[in-house]
């Protein structure tokens, strides 16, 4: 310290002697180590200290450039020795050269003060200010000291109430507030961890409730897919994207769902075709099957829709051909009474070209020439009219739902004005809506949908149609919401089955049992029983041509014939639940141009005792099992001869041991005790 700045803090002018104000200087001094002892608080004593360091420094400044032999007044003993322990003096103060203690300089200090003379000075009053100055100074720090500590306080609370309402806000996931909150935290305390761990809250939060939300509507969306609802699915996908454009799994199920509606709509072209190809529209059916083709090139449905009606085109064609030629062979032989040959041909043309208005009006008149009956009109009911039929009676049937269960002891022909206008039905344990008995030899079914119409569950249920030891022909009939199966052959009856439909029946679409029993279907449809599309057993025979088998819950064919004979040619097999076709045992026949397709277990099973039938020039494709299946002891070789690709398991699996089946029991005939003629056939176990 320079003696200038030194005499600036001591209150002394540039040439003012210092001598006569030792004793002012000792007074300031006690008074400033009084109050370093007695501060508040620590800041102020600090503050109090310094400044007592910087009067001493001051002294022993102004000590060094006193003249020699000057004696000036250093801080007294008393006060050197203070009991404020951080303040610093000098042990020794160097006077005249000499070293001397500290006691003896106060001593002489104040010796020296009490002889010198006393002249007025400005010190004092410097001195006053300084104390004054230095005191002030002092207070001012003191009340901002408290100041800073109330403020200091006040932000604590502040951020203690933000930390609990951000947390509040959080937990009720109003992120926005949250977020204000910990951005205020950090404000009042830059780099705060309270303010860092509240923001990794809230992005967690954000995290959890974008999880929920996605995970909520994808699902939601899924489940709408699953379902088929479409619309809805898209609606809940877009839920997702709307709030979340890049989230992948909703992107990817809006082009699932855009693949399912064009699955559904060709679903729908599909379903259009196959009715434009029952109802013989065989230019619709290949126009919708062609643009399905258009929008895809190998759905199977399509191609085999085209193939159908091209070759039914062709046939029809053939037909119409076919038909015109007996048409004139039953004209040659019209003679105006009635002639049975005549009548037969004109019945096969009327199938061949039913749109034929010619044939059909011939076919009118020659069965005028046998007895027509009708209901209404000549009998009220049905049966009344069949209980006054005799063999070659024609008896008509108006539009209506007419009460059975009809029974047929003559070679009648039943006609209806056609499968959607007339309807013959029974409640289901009143026994089969038809039941042809041992001497309708000959009876003939057109034009009728025969039903039950409820369903009974049991081990004993009637079919809609039963063929009891007698034979009939149906045409374009449908055989639907039978309890038990929709046709049965039994007890050495014939059935010809053409151009109609087995239908959501119990049991079996249809079902020929025991020896002598046969069974013909051709150009039929069995969609959807609940067991299989067709079945034979127990010795009955079966032929089964340009049939469709599709949706049932069992096989699509099951065969086993024992010593009779099995044809199944040109079928379509599709997306049954089991197998397309299932050979247990068969004497002779041919397996031949069938379509296994898409069927969950498998194509096509063949078991031992079916080895003698040729199986040849079958596509089995496209079945979520193996494609053809062979029991031990036949050879793979001899079904080289057909195509069988792209099933989900081996597309041949030899050798497979099938002795574990049991073969099923024989079904049971249960007569009626009130109506003999109509037995209810068990299905098979």
């Amino acid at each position: 310290m320079t003696l200038s700045e030194a005499r600036k803090i001591l209150g002394l002018g540039p040439a003012e002697d210092p001598t006569p104000h030792l004793t002012e200087f000792k007074d300031a001094r006690e008074r400033i180590a009084a109050m370093v002892r007695t501060a508040p608080n620590e800041t102020l004593a600090e503050r109090y200290q310094k400044g007592l360091v910087e009067f001493d420094q001051a002294l022993a400044a102004l000590h060094e450039h006193l003249p020699v032999g000057t004696v000036d007044a250093p801080p007294s003993a008393a006060l050197l020795v203070s009991d404020a322990p951080a303040i610093p003096h000098p042990a020794k103060t160097e006077v005249l050269g000499t070293a001397t203690s500290a006691p003896e300089l106060a001593t002489a200090w104040t010796a020296e003060a009490e002889s010198a003379p006393k002249p007025r000075s400005r010190a004092p009053s410097y001195l006053a200010w300084f104390l004054v100055f230095f005191i002030g100074a002092g207070a001012g720090g003191w009340l901002y000291v408290e100041s800073e500590n109330a403020k200091e306080g006040q932000r604590l609370l502040r951020i203690a109430f933000l930390e609990r309402q951000g947390a509040a806000y959080v937990e009720n996931r109003r992120w926005q507030e949250a977020s204000n909150s910990f951005a205020e935290i950090e404000q009042l305390s830059p780099g705060s961890d309270l303010a860092a761990h509240g923001r990794r809250s809230i992005e967690a939060g954000l995290g959890e409730e974008q999880t929920q939300f996605i995970a909520y509507w994808t699902g939601q969306a899924t489940a709408e897919l699953e379902a088929g609802r479409l619309d809805e699915a898209t609606a809940a996908a877009r839920q997702v994207l709307a709030k979340h454009p890049n989230e992948k799994d909703a992107a990817a199920l809006l082009e699932k769902i855009a693949a399912a509606r064009v699955g559904q709509s060709l679903t729908r072209k599909v379903t259009s075709a196959r009715e434009a190809l029952d109802q013989r529209k065989w230019n619709l059916a290949i126009s919708t099957a062609q643009e399905i083709l258009t929008a895809a090139p190998a759905d199977p449905d399509a191609q085999a829709i085209l193939a159908d009606a091209i070759t039914a085109l062709k046939k029809s064609s053939a037909d119409r051909e076919k038909a015109a030629e007996l048409f004139n062979m039953a004209n040659a032989r019209d003679h105006g009474q009635f002639d049975q040959q005549a009548l037969d041909w004109l019945r096969e043309a009327s199938s061949l070209a039913p749109e034929n208005a010619e044939i059909a009006a011939r076919l009118e008149k020659f069965s005028s020439y046998t007895r027509t009956l009708r209901v209404p009109g000549d009998f009220a009911t049905p049966q009344e009219a069949l209980d006054s039929a005799r063999d070659r009676d024609r008896i008509v049937l108006g539009v209506g739902a007419w009460k059975g269960p009809l029974i047929v002891e003559a070679a009648v022909e039943l006609q209806g004005a056609g499968f959607a206008e007339t309807k013959i039905e029974c409640p289901p344990e009143n026994g089969s809506a038809i039941t042809i008995g041992p001497a309708a030899k000959g009876a003939r079914v057109s034009g009728i949908t025969l039903r039950h119409e409820a369903f009974a569950t049991g081990t004993e249920r009637f079919s809609v149609a039963l063929i009891r030891g007698g034979s009939a022909t149906f045409v374009d009939c449908r055989f639907t919401d039978a309890s038990g199966h929709g046709l049965a052959v039994i007890e050495g009856g014939q059935a010809t089955v053409s151009r109609s439909r087995f239908a959501d029946n119990g049991w079996n679409g249809a079902a020929v049992i025991g020896k002598g029993s046969a069974l013909d279907v051709r150009e039929c449809e069995s969609l959807n029983n609940f067991e299989h599309g067709i079945e034979s057993w127990d010795g009955a025979s079966l032929i089964l041509v340009n049939t469709r088998c599709e949706g049932n819950s069992g096989n699509g064919i099951h065969a086993d014939n024992g010593l009779a004979a099995a044809t199944l040619e040109g079928n379509q097999l599709i997306a049954n639940r089991e197998f397309g076709i299932v050979l247990d045992s068969a004497s002779s026949g041919k397996i031949t141009g069938n379509i296994a397709r898409a069927n969950l277990l498998g194509g096509i099973v063949i078991r031992a005792a079916a080895a003698r039938l040729p199986v040849t020039l079958n596509q089995v494709t496209l079945n979520l099992g193996p494609g053809l299946i062979l029991e031990k002891g036949l050879v793979a070789t001899s079904y080289a001869n057909n195509s069988i690709t792209r099933n989900s398991g081996p597309q041949t699996l030899p050798d497979t041991d099938l002795s574990g089946d049991a073969k099923p029991a024989q079904p049971e005939v249960i007569p009626r005790a009130t109506i003999v003629t109509e037995p209810a056939t068990k299905k098979r176990r």
